[in-house]
């Protein structure tokens, strides 16, 4: 989905309070304005050159702005016109906020490899680093107690490596052609015909994808055998034919000289938060049989996952799933047949091969979500009428929401009407002319719309619980600095009470941020 109102509010926080107001304007104008080049984003934001580029310079160094070079047509048989534009990286903003979670995710993988932890969080604090600025950090860690050498650092890197946490930083600015929008086939009579179209890329999605490496250089710890191999690669995707000076690398992303950045994966941390929610919801709705058969098969089709929104995983046999299920201490207790009836549970589909429908999964999670805001908003009743037009799919009339759903007929009209002024239901009017003229409403959940609304409604939430933290800890700034010793009788009280109100805004933030990933990234 695209980045909503109050999605752009809080982007824009969270560059605020991590680099300062002047970046900040400089990624808002990003994000309101689109794509612009160095002389556009002078003209829009009133700064000059100089203060701009050494704002780009920290939003590129910290993955939140890729540059590209955008090739447009020529007027009048001109040849192509090329401009550096620069695009404000929307998700990777707000990946800023789970740093502690894709903390947690490499020290559990990792089985609490420090040195691990140690090298992920610098290339998480800093944005990208050289393997010199990252040995120099690993000296100078204050939890090292002897310092670790290059060889231990080397072995800790090719560690994340493997494990997709780290990956090299993408080319400096790769072209992106104009995109050519392809004349749909001729639909064929029939059932199967009526799919829904795939809904195109997103800009950011193209450039993402065209500015990242092969996947055997992207994840290789050693030199390049040629750049020629890269540059073939940049040219296929796209569409252009490069020269190889394109590739030169500039101080954000590494030099001529053949000094390789390296940068956190926030891809692998989100497959791995994505894998995490369907394991829970279906915790939520069967035994531990299921989710024990469910996080076999993702851990065994892990590697075969090229994207993050996976929606099927690949076909795996009963007897690949058993094996890899008997893999924990859990899993040893479940017999075959156990097995067989987790994998109809989770609606696999296949006789012989079983495959699951993780988006399937997800998105019963994201109408359980929604269901739930509306019974803690506007009561059991509108629940149960909202549930009922959320499974029924299409137009109803009010009164047989109100006979279905168990609502009085005077009470229905008003639920209804207050959950279509909040943006929670459609509604149309339909004249009726027999028996007698009369107006019926009928309503429906527009899932799409309401989807991108809820979650605008959590970008909003989660931005008034950042402005609360940071009220709350400025008001007692002098408090926090003073030492523990004189910090007695209501003084201590007050500190405690600010402790108690900031674990329970960072705890309400966690929360509200995986129903966030839930619409936004999964």
């Amino acid at each position: 989905m695209a980045s909503t109102q109050y999605g752009i509010k809080y982007a824009v926080h969270i560059i605020t309070a991590h680099f300062g107001n002047l970046v900040a304007k400089v990624c808002e104008t990003l994000l309101r304005r689109g794509p612009l080049t160095l002389r556009l984003l002078v003209r829009f934001t009133e700064l000059s050159s100089s203060q701009i580029n050494n704002s780009l310079l920290i939003l590129i160094q910290h993955n939140c702005v890729q540059a590209f070079t955008a090739v447009t047509e020529g007027e009048f048989g001109d040849a192509p016109k090329a401009d550096t534009q620069y695009l404000a990286l929307f998700s990777n903003i707000l990946h800023r906020m789970r740093f502690s979670k894709f903390l947690a995710i490499a020290s559990e993988k990792l089985e609490k490899d420090k040195d691990c932890e140690e090298l992920l969080e610098g290339l998480l604090q800093n944005g990208r680093l050289s393997m010199e600025q990252i040995i120099e950090r690993a000296k100078s860690s204050k939890h090292a107690g002897n310092r670790p050498s290059p060889d231990v650092v080397n072995e800790s890197l090719l560690k994340l490596l493997n494990a997709h946490f780290v990956e090299r930083c993408p080319a400096p600015e790769p072209t992106l052609s104009p995109q050519v929008e392809e004349q749909p086939p001729p639909r064929k009579r029939g059932a199967k015909a009526a799919k829904v179209s795939e809904v195109p890329p997103t800009l950011e999605q193209r450039l993402v994808e065209s500015a990242r490496p092969m996947e055997v250089i992207r994840f290789s710890i050693g030199e390049t055998n040629t750049e020629a191999e890269e540059s073939e690669h940049y040219s296929s995707i796209s569409g252009q034919k490069r020269k190889r000076g394109d590739l030169d690398m500039i101080q954000e992303s590494g030099d001529a000289d053949g000094i390789i950045l390296w940068r956190a994966n926030f891809d692998e941390f989100i497959r791995c938060l994505r894998h995490k929610a369907c394991i829970e919801h279906v915790r939520s709705q069967f035994d531990d049989g299921a989710v024990n058969v469910l996080s076999a098969i993702l851990e065994a089709t892990r590697s075969s996952e090229k994207i993050v929104k996976t929606e099927i995983t690949v076909p795996l046999s009963l007897d690949n799933i058993y094996e890899e299920v008997m893999k924990n201490e859990v899993g040893r207790s479940m017999t075959l047949d156990r097995v067989e009836a987790s994998l109809s549970a989770l609606g696999c589909s296949g006789m012989e091969d079983y495959k699951i429908n993780l988006q399937k999964i997800i998105e019963q999670a994201q109408i359980d979500e929604v269901e739930s805001i509306v019974l803690k908003r506007y009561g059991r009743d509108a629940y149960r009428m909202f549930r009922f037009l959320s499974k029924t799919g299409g137009l109803v009339e009010t009164e047989k929401i109100s006979d279905s759903a168990f609502v009085d007929k005077n009470e229905a009209p008003k639920i209804l009407y207050r959950l279509w002024k909040d943006e929670y239901l459609y509604m149309e009017k339909v004249a009726i002319t027999i028996p007698r003229h009369s107006l019926c409403l009928l309503w429906r959940v527009d899932r799409y719309n309401l989807w991108e609304h809820v979650l605008d409604e959590m970008y909003h939430a989660s931005l008034n619980l950042q402005l609360r933290q940071a009220y709350e800890m400025e008001q007692d700034k002098e408090l926090l600095n003073l030492p523990p010793d004189k910090r007695g009788g209501p003084l201590e009280k007050r500190y405690n009470r600010l402790r108690n109100v900031r674990i329970l805004l960072e705890s309400s933030l966690l929360k509200l941020d995986d129903a966030l990933m839930l619409f936004h990234d999964f």
